[in-house]
């Protein structure tokens, strides 16, 4: 396995991988690497011929600075980790290197970039389409791979390959948990011992819901799990947004879409640390 932090570097090896008739797959990261992540680049080592992947903190998408300040950040042995799952190349740019000068382009695929997350953090999904950009301009992946545990990236990502009008696949791969039903995280490290006890509760009063939404409206769904996650002590729900699973836009009765998703964001701790998570009703 080979690091870079210069384009130009990584470029000239993709090259001639290129030149050789391969395929290359990209894994975008921010880095504190854990199984989840392991699962995605396991995905792209067994669809392709060369695995690229990036592992750089964005400064961009992040509109609190104290969050990007804190942000887990482990290089090394993110490296153990990759080498270990079969990745060909790491890209650990600077932000100097990703952003020779500041990126003044404006991303809006409205409505999914202007729900829930694109609410409740302004600006977030621009720095988001901002620096995937430059990966698939860096790169010029055949495909590149996603966690569904960012539902609503997805979607913002799927918006600006149409835009760019990108010869490009995205590969959704499903929610990797701890035994406790946890979405793996790299915020997850960030947890005390006591706020890390309680946050399952999250994915158990999702995953209840479902059960619970054969018999209640999706209202009654809606409230049931907001006050349930908000009556454990040290979790209060940011917001809990039932949607359309492609157009992201609120359903308001179960009949009203086939393909419907709960997407959730909750504080966990004193700090606090932001979660999120997503449960599917009858999706397809």
């Amino acid at each position: 396995m080979k690091v870079f932090s210069k384009i130009a570097d990584l470029q000239n090896e993709l090259f001639e991988a290129r030149k050789n008739k391969k395929t290359v797959g990209l894994v975008p990261t921010m880095g504190a690497l854990h199984a989840g992540h392991a699962s995605l680049v396991k995905r792209s080592v067994s669809d392709n011929d060369v695995t690229v992947v990036s592992v750089f903190v964005n400064p961009t998408q992040f509109n609190d600075k104290t969050d990007l300040n804190t942000y887990p950040r482990t290089l090394d042995e993110d490296c153990k980790l990759l080498e270990s799952v079969g990745a060909d190349f790491v890209f650990a740019p600077s932000v100097e290197e990703v952003y020779p000068s500041p990126d003044t382009r404006s991303f809006e695929f409205p409505p999914v970039t202007t729900v829930m997350e694109g609410a409740h953090r302004p600006g977030h999904f621009n720095g988001v389409c901002q620096v995937v950009s430059r990966l698939f301009y860096i790169v010029r992946p055949d495909k590149a791979y996603f966690g569904e545990k960012d539902w609503q990236q997805i979607a913002v990502i799927k918006a600006l390959v149409k835009y760019l009008g990108l010869k490009l696949y995205i590969v959704e791969c499903p929610i990797v948990r701890e035994e406790d039903g946890l979405a793996k995280s790299s915020r997850n490290t960030l947890l005390a011992s006591d706020e890390r006890s309680v946050a399952p509760m999250i994915f158990k009063y999702l995953n209840e819901s479902v059960d619970y939404a054969k018999k209640h409206t999706l209202k009654e769904t809606h409230d049931w799990v907001v006050d349930s996650i908000n009556a454990v002590d040290g979790l209060e729900v940011e917001y809990f947004s039932i949607v359309d699973g492609d157009t992201l836009q609120d359903v308001e009765n179960w009949e009203d879409s086939s393909d419907t998703v709960g997407c959730i964001t909750v504080y966990c701790g004193k700090k606090p640390v932001r979660l999120i998570d997503h449960i599917k009703y009858n999706a397809k």
